[in-house]
């Protein structure tokens, strides 16, 4: 039996303890925060998408280019898997109209309490406000309320999330730690994402909170439909996150970015034209454009908030507007804003069981690793399964 740490007390980190107290070693996971699972908690309190349903091939193409041992990750626990665990922990799962995966409690925390019921009877040891400050061989350093103490491991897994939530503990702190190892580290970047526009008073007065409803927006991520919200800064929401790769990346080397919008999906833009061209003269121009296009009010908007002079266009050149609609992009939200966070560990860093070539014996999984998902379930099935394979890595490092 060996001593294992785990440190980072999220779902990668759980379920890497779970793994190896399942296969009798004696397992301690330290977090930082005075409770387990903060982050966990945090995206569970609108409805924890745990995973996505859609076939497997399909579901591997979600992820950022990553090598075959990140594949191989999410084939040894799929989606399939993941639900079979959920149901073996007492959680059952539904699937919802748009193919994603929820508990039927829809929150975390009945999920985490059951997690952590069952890691204390497998043995795991819960140490909270331990916070992780130094490594010297095989012995790990941690901050702690009675001071520093160190621990000797014979293996360590680490899964401390990366930098997109500092105030639920993934600050992205560990980096400077690795970095100073040796380790080949790829900048942190803002991943699902919000946007800043450089909005008109009058214009965030009227719609700041406003949800814009039933559009497609085209990027170099393709045309996705769907909806987002108009915020005091800029955007937000689903639709804008499925884009936000791309238009980070572009923004970040110094480029300009759009996003376009398709505010009357599925009517062609020569029978906008017309419809609109029907509305009278006399109808005020909002008028016409909620009889002609459709139109709400924050659609309404968006159009005069990007060509001030809409109301002097004609019907093919409103139509022309409304079905591309260009909405310039300053800078993406800070990464303390985002979701999650691409970049991390480079893969190039690791052996062929996960390890750290750098550190012997350091085993990194889930949002540590410098890859990028989609909302969708997509981040939380990543982290479960690196973490898993993290565990299966140490052990087979431990053996030989």
């Amino acid at each position: 039996m060996a001593r294992m740490a785990v440190i980072g007390g999220g779902p990668a980190g759980l379920m890497a303890a779970e793994v190896l107290a399942e296969a009798g070693h004696a397992v301690t996971v330290f977090e930082a925060m005075p409770t387990m699972g903060r982050k966990f908690l945090m995206a569970g309190k609108s409805g924890l998408n745990i995973t996505h349903s859609e076939p497997h091939g399909a579901l591997r193409e979600r992820y950022s280019a990553v090598p075959q041992s990140f594949s191989a990750a999410l084939d040894a626990f799929t989606a399939d898997d993941l639900r079979a665990w959920c149901d073996g922990l007492g959680v059952e799962t539904f699937v919802g109209s748009s193919g994603r995966v929820f508990p039927k409690v829809m929150k975390a925390s009945p999920m985490l309490r059951a997690w952590l019921a069952r890691l204390e009877a497998l043995g795991v040891s819960l140490r909270t406000r331990h916070r992780w400050v130094g490594l010297e061989g095989e012995t790990l350093a941690f901050d702690t309320p009675d001071g520093i103490i160190s621990e000797r491991f014979d293996a360590t897994i680490l899964a401390l999330g990366g930098a997109s939530w500092p105030r639920l503990g993934s600050d992205g702190a560990w980096a400077t730690l690795l970095a100073e190892k040796g380790v080949a580290l790829a900048p942190f970047k803002p991943a699902n994402c919000g946007f800043e526009i450089a909005w008109s008073p009058i214009f965030v007065e009227r719609f700041a909170g406003a949800p814009v409803k039933s559009v497609t927006a085209t990027s170099a991520a393709g045309t996705i439909q769907g909806e987002f919200v108009i915020t005091t800064s800029g955007v937000e929401g689903g639709l804008v996150y499925a884009h936000a790769a791309p238009l980070r990346d572009a923004l970040l080397a110094g480029q300009s970015a759009s996003l376009l919008l398709d505010l009357v999906p599925g009517r062609p833009a020569e029978r906008l034209a017309a419809d609109i061209a029907r509305q009278p003269q006399k109808l005020s121009f909002s008028n016409r454009l909620r009889k002609g296009a459709g139109l709400d009010p924050v659609k309404a908007g968006l159009l005069r908030e990007i060509f001030p002079g809409a109301a002097q266009m004609s019907p093919d050149q409103l139509a022309g507007a409304l079905k591309a609609l260009p909405i310039p992009l300053v800078r993406p939200r800070p990464i303390d804003r985002a979701i999650s966070t691409a970049g991390g560990v480079e893969f190039a860093a690791l052996d062929d069981n996960g390890m750290l070539r750098e550190v012997p014996g350091l085993f990194p999984a889930g949002e540590m690793l410098d890859w990028e998902a989609p909302t969708g379930g997509y981040l939380l099935t990543a982290c479960f399964a690196t973490g898993r394979a993290a565990a299966h890595g140490a052990m087979t490092y431990l053996k030989g």
